[in-house]
């Protein structure tokens, strides 16, 4: 009995010397092999070497023998995202932007349940976001602008409370902008430039008083703009050109001097903006097209 506990305890000491040195569980490390076989990791700009130590791999941050960072910003990742990337479970971080991603979604992915950042912007994945993102609850941001995403916006965006940031612009969503996008009371940016959404804006929409931008512009919105807009007093970059917007009157009710960018097919209002400078790069101007597109 003594002995059994001996080694127990034996176990358990290797375990906290494993953990200390940075070593993650065999499937934990898996997924990142996968990762790395399946976006031809030998190409990246800075590769892996997969016989060192995981946290000396490039953007890898282990934290308590788990995987909790993966950044792999503009490093040339080319190919699909693993069914498997749904095993790093306690993934906090996961950033792999400007790159040359393709394919769909993996349906594990909503697994990563401890996420707090999401960005996979201009890459060319396609096919629709899934309705398991609401599994997100810590998440404060999701950016996949710059992709090929089809579908509607998920309702069950409404349900990530934290959420500060959603950027899901120059994509080929359609539908309607959900109206429990209201309920994303921490929101400051939200961002559905040049889809194809239709239908009205959600007076919900006024009910994110922390708004700071909101550009909904290159769509086919129409109707009026709700009279709610009068209520984001923190909105500073408002963008609904090229829509088909029938009435902009709820606009002239706002106090203008909150705004550094402001842009709306009304010319009653724009040229009020004129003598703004602002050097800021916009969504439209990073924009590119696929290919194979339409296969």
């Amino acid at each position: 009995m003594i002995r059994a506990a001996l080694f127990f305890f034996y176990l358990m000491f290797s375990a906290g010397i494993s953990f200390a040195s940075g070593q993650i569980s065999p499937k934990e490390k898996s997924a990142l092999v996968d990762l790395y076989n399946s976006t031809n990791g030998e190409d990246w700009n800075v590769s892996w070497d997969l016989t060192a130590p995981v946290d000396t791999w490039k953007g890898v941050e282990v934290d308590k023998g788990h995987v909790v960072g993966l950044t792999l910003f503009m490093n040339n990742l080319n190919g699909v995202l693993p069914e498997s990337i749904g095993d790093l479970r306690h993934l906090s971080n996961l950033n792999l932007a400007f790159n040359q991603i393709t394919g769909v979604l993996p349906e594990d992915i909503v697994k990563l349940e401890k996420l707090k950042v999401f960005r996979l912007e201009m890459n060319r994945i396609k096919g629709g976001i899934p309705t398991g993102v609401a599994n997100f609850k810590e998440l404060e941001v999701f950016s996949m602008f710059n992709n090929f995403l089809t579908g509607p916006i998920p309702e069950t965006f409404g349900e990530l409370k934290k959420l500060k940031e959603l950027n899901l612009s120059s994509n080929n969503l359609k539908g309607t902008i959900p109206e429990s996008i209201g309920n994303l009371s921490n929101l400051e940016a939200l961002g559905l430039f040049e889809n194809k959404l239709e239908g009205q804006i959600p007076r919900e929409i006024g009910n994110l008083l922390q708004l700071k931008e909101l550009v909904l512009s290159n769509n086919q919105l129409g109707g009026e703009i709700p009279e709610e807009f009068g209520q984001l007093a923190n909105l500073k970059i408002l963008q609904l050109q090229n829509n088909r917007f029938n009435s902009f009157n709820a606009l002239h009710g706002m106090d203008t001097k909150q705004f550094l960018v402001f842009d709306t097919d009304d010319k009653t209002l724009n040229p009020k903006f004129r003598d703004i400078q602002i050097d800021r790069t916009r969504m439209a101007d990073t924009k590119f097209e696929d290919e194979n597109e339409n296969e």
